[in-house]
């Protein structure tokens, strides 16, 4: 049965300075700051929490259905999803806004000064959640505001159990509104930072978050793994060595990518998380959210 990702669709410009920004940068003249940094090497790579999740499921053979927001330059990405078989019909085009996009410029030293348009993400909240009786699972990744808050609310009432995955959007919600989102939700997902942010906001620990309703919490930990909590106990799963460490981007993506798999399937957790983590160490290997070639065999699957 199909999975519903709600999250963006992005471009991401990533450009190379061949030096150190601390050279450049003057911190007694950070007041009247006019810098511009030459970066011959850039590339574009297509991006976006929902595209990247439904670039890894697909490829696991699960049924991602994307619902996302577009600008008048997206049909590219629109046409570059179809390829994959994925369903598209909640894809919404806004006409006059651009496609949400990252800029990023990154130095020698590996700092990152980074911008980000949301353009038409920021409509996401006016798309509703269908009413259909096909969909297994959901997720609400980073996203509009709006459309976070909205969706989450709209698969509760049509009782669609979905993982709250706030990621970057987190600092957008204080205390009370993120513990709205974990009662409506059937597990979370985060990474240790953003776990402390949110048992910081609302009071709880990951313990009596895991001793709810909920079926799991989720604490990705980079290389080391993944910490699972259910109803109090924490399982602690072992990371998968990388053959390559190229790109970080998109690697939380393609674990939750993994994990919705087998959500789809009604596997245990661990085991759902044993295969993100595979998935993790796979991206990694390779630079962007959607380039990593997922191997059926080698994957056990």
């Amino acid at each position: 049965m199909p999975a519903l990702i709600c999250g963006s669709l992005s471009f991401d410009t990533i450009t190379i300075f061949p030096g150190r920004f601390a050279q450049q940068i003057l911190p007694d003249q950070l007041h009247i700051l006019n810098v511009a940094f030459l970066v011959p090497e850039m590339r574009r790579e297509f991006g976006g929490c929902a595209g990247n999740i439904a670039y890894t499921l697909r490829g696991l053979g699960g049924a991602p259905v994307i619902m996302a927001t577009i600008g008048n330059d997206g049909q590219d990405y629109l046409a570059r999803i179809r390829q994959w078989g994925v369903e598209t019909s909640l894809v919404t085009t806004v006409a006059h806004q651009y496609t949400a996009q990252a800029m990023i410029i990154t130095d020698t030293d590996n700092n990152q000064i980074p911008a980000f348009h949301p353009g038409a993400m920021q409509e996401a909240g006016a798309i509703p959640v269908p009413r259909r009786d096909d969909l297994a699972v959901a997720i609400i990744a980073p996203d509009g505001r709006d459309a976070m808050w909205n969706h989450a609310h709209q698969l509760h009432e049509a009782g669609i159990p979905f993982v709250f995955d706030p990621g970057q959007g987190l600092p957008m919600f204080d205390g009370p509104q993120l513990q709205a989102f974990i009662d409506r939700a059937s597990w979370v997902a985060v990474n240790d930072y953003e776990g402390r942010m949110l048992c910081d906001r609302t009071g709880h620990s990951l313990e009596s978050l895991s001793r709810s309703h909920l079926r799991g919490v989720i604490v990705t930990l980079g290389a080391q793994g993944c910490d699972v909590w259910i109803q109090g106990e924490r399982h602690h799963v072992p990371g998968v060595a990388a053959t390559e460490v190229l790109d970080p981007t998109g690697c939380g993506d393609a674990f939750r990518g993994a994990l919705l798999y087998g959500l789809e399937r009604g596997w245990p957790l661990v085991q759902c998380v044993e295969l993100g983590n595979r998935l993790g160490a796979l991206k990694i290997a390779s630079r962007g959210g959607q380039n990593h070639i997922i191997d059926h065999q080698a994957l056990g699957l």
